[in-house]
């Protein structure tokens, strides 16, 4: 039986591996939301990060809310359900949401940086100045 982190990582990397295939563009977008995601939960909260992904018009970024959604609340569930769920959420549930968040968070980025081999710096956008 697998533990929590482990069905965390392999999602996630499954999650990137598919990403790993898109053009290189798309790629460093995925990678530059992954990298400012775990800095977006801890300073603004779970409903404001989510939805400021959300507002990103570049689908790769979106791509985020969906892999997330997956881990969060289960396979077949997408970025609409992920920001109900956040935005509806009594304390208790929006709180394990939050910190749940912020681990998937992390190993997002681990796999990004191990699989996209992209790291915070060579997967800025000139763009990415403007929040």
């Amino acid at each position: 039986m697998a533990t929590r982190e482990q069905r965390r990582a392999k999602l996630a990397f499954d999650h990137v591996s598919s990403v790993a295939e898109r053009r290189e563009d798309e790629r460093k977008q995925y990678a530059t939301m992954t990298h400012r995601l775990p800095s977006l939960l801890v300073n603004a909260g779970l409903c404001q990060a989510l939805f400021f992904v959300a507002a990103r018009s570049e689908e790769p970024k979106r791509l985020l809310l969906d892999h997330l959604a997956a881990q969060l609340l289960g396979e077949g569930k997408g970025a609409k359900d992920l920001l109900n769920e956040a935005r509806t959420a009594e304390l208790a549930k929006y709180l394990w949401l939050s910190d749940e968040a912020l681990v998937c968070a992390a190993w997002y980025r681990r796999m990004v940086q191990g699989v996209l081999k992209l790291e915070a710096g060579n997967a800025d956008e000139s763009t990415e100045g403007r929040a």
